[in-house]
């Protein structure tokens, strides 16, 4: 583990989690494990241990599984931070988006063209989403300065935080691709603007996305 660089630039890669059980869904909430097919994607993913200093992860299973293996096997602490779950879905919550473009094909088309601007029946506003996102990153990069951070967490999260840094209409947050078992890299330099060093880097093997 390297230690950690006492103030200077930050790093932080975040790692969206790999494929629950049950496959593609609208799930915020719903707390389903990583299926078999997830962990092997998070054992192929394209991390680097012997950078990183701390691991910091949603409080759901399918990112504090991989999580806690992950800190065990590297010796690194681990913190669970409750600010990065997945936006609430709602009455939406569990469905997959063939069954929801049965059901609602007009609100599901609105959401992806304006995820700020229409927010399914009963769930998290986006607005209010990314507030909550944004407070936690900002205490996790307070609290941590100076070391090099893996964040295991969702893919509305990290496109929130990735919008954020990058100061991006969250309108389009949509438009940010952000696959299972993904990796992206910025970096924190007090007196410049974040740096994103790369984006949806996947696994060696090919088999991050199926």
């Amino acid at each position: 583990m390297r230690p950690p660089l006492q103030g200077q630039e930050t790093w932080v890669d975040l790692i969206r989690h790999g494929e629950p059980e049950g496959g593609r869904r609208y799930r915020g909430a719903q707390d389903d494990p990583l299926s078999a097919y997830g962990w092997e994607q998070m054992r192929c993913a394209a991390l680097e241990p012997e950078a990183l200093t701390r691991i910091v992860s949603s409080p759901l299973s399918r990112c504090r599984g991989f999580a806690e293996r992950y800190a065990a096997e590297q010796g690194l602490p681990l913190t669970v931070e409750e600010g990065f779950r997945e936006i609430g879905f709602g009455d939406w919550e569990g469905l997959t988006p063939a069954e929801l473009h049965e059901q609602d094909p007009e609100g599901q088309a609105r959401f992806w063209a304006d995820p700020l601007g229409f927010t399914p029946p009963n769930a998290e506003p986006m607005g209010a989403f990314q507030q909550r996102v944004v407070t936690a990153w900002q205490a996790m990069i307070d609290r941590y300065r100076g070391e090099h951070l893996l964040v295991v967490g969702h893919g509305g999260l990290i496109r929130v935080v990735l919008a954020h840094l990058l100061e991006l209409p969250l309108r389009g947050f949509n438009r940010l691709y952000v696959p299972y078992a993904s990796v992206s890299r910025v970096r924190l330099e007090p007196g410049t603007e974040p740096t994103l060093f790369f984006h949806n880097r996947t696994t060696t093997t090919g088999e991050g996305e199926r």
